[in-house]
């Protein structure tokens, strides 16, 4: 097994309550047991999401609940707002033109926040995207869903929040935010395999029924009798039940995201100490889940992965039209002090080498 440690924007590096559930026996999905550990998994995320709504269970990668929800939320014909700035993003939009959707898409430059003025009228509702992994920016979901309400009554609201989740605040009542998808390989530190979509109190009643093996009205009917309507990723939750336990007081909540914050931070002040730009545009416009840099001409992404890799750390290169140019590197997994300082002087020393 690769003893590699993982500094890339998901997959992540365990938490150990992750660990310890993975390595017991196999659960069976419908037995007492398991039914306990979907309770309090979905409990713990609505929870968190700052939802008195419903988190909904999917045995898939986050996009499986980006589509869910879509496709729960709109029917074909429908118009929806798309801002792309990013690769997921991007995805967003992909999404609602498969799905039969009007889309109004407006582009950004990669590594800009989405500007509050460029919210439009007329529309069905908005497909956001509140930490955007491709380029390490954290857009204003809030002011966004605030502006897009506020221009269209009755518009409905759906946030990428799977690298936003456990990372930074999040609070789908208080921003009127109608539906969000996470997924589990990213802030709650398991593996990939489990996503969720977390739906508002008020659309709790109005799911469509879309679709076969994604259709959360289907889900929310087996889910409410502590089921699933299909054979889950049953291990999975219980990991994803077991991390989240930990953080379920406000104080451990608030004390993890500024502890993500803060190594975020470090990431991105060794960077520029050594001349590298970073792709955000402001520091205000920073995630706390990802730091992604530009790289100086004649330096490639290839060349400092592998120096990384050789010290033992895995990082990620840049996605779309920043590939080959930018760097990103992420402690949004389970690191502990010492292992994120090693890993802090590691890439300063690398930076050193190459630059």
């Amino acid at each position: 097994m690769s003893t590699l440690k993982l500094l890339t924007p998901g997959p992540v590096c365990l938490h150990p309550e992750a660990r310890r559930v993975l390595a017991a026996p196999q659960l069976h999905h419908r037995s007492e047991e398991a039914s306990e550990q979907i309770a309090e998994a979905r409990t713990n995320i609505a929870k968190m999401a700052g939802s008195s709504g419903e988190a909904l269970i999917l045995t898939g990668s986050g996009t499986a609940a980006m589509e869910a929800l879509l496709r729960a939320f709109f029917a074909p014909g429908e118009t929806v707002w798309v801002p792309v700035a990013g690769k997921f993003s991007q995805r967003w939009m992909e999404i609602a033109r498969s799905a039969g959707l009007k889309v109004l898409q407006s582009e950004f430059t990669w590594g800009e926040s989405v500007p509050l003025e460029s919210v439009p009228t007329g529309i069905d509702g908005a497909l956001l995207t509140h930490s955007e992994t491709s380029t390490g920016v954290l857009h204003d979901l809030r002011g966004l869903a605030e502006r897009v309400k506020q221009a269209n009554p009755g518009a409905r609201v759906l946030a990428d929040a799977i690298t936003s989740f456990m990372l930074t605040h999040l609070a789908m009542d208080d921003w009127r935010i109608d539906g969000v998808a996470i997924g589990s390989q990213k802030g709650l530190m398991s593996p990939p395999g489990i996503a969720f979509a977390v739906i508002s109190k008020k659309h709790l009643s109005g799911l469509r029924s879309s679709g076969y093996y994604l259709d959360l009205a289907r889900e929310m009917a087996q889910q409410k009798k502590q089921q699933t309507a299909f054979t889950p990723a049953i291990n999975l939750i219980a990991a994803v039940a077991a991390v989240s336990r930990q953080y379920q007081s406000k104080e451990a909540l608030s004390k993890h995201l500024r502890h993500k914050e803060q190594a975020n931070k470090e990431i991105y002040r060794v960077g520029e100490s050594y001349g590298l730009q970073p792709v955000p545009k402001g520091v205000a416009a920073r995630s706390p889940a990802t730091a992604a840099f530009y790289l100086p001409k004649g330096l490639t992404p290839a060349k400092i992965s592998r120096a990384m890799l050789e010290r033992g750390w895995r990082i990620a290169g840049g996605q779309g039209p920043l590939k080959g140019k930018t760097i990103r590197l992420s402690a949004m997994g389970y690191l502990r002090e010492d292992e994120l300082a090693k890993a802090l002087e590691d890439f300063s020393q690398v930076l050193a080498d190459h630059l």
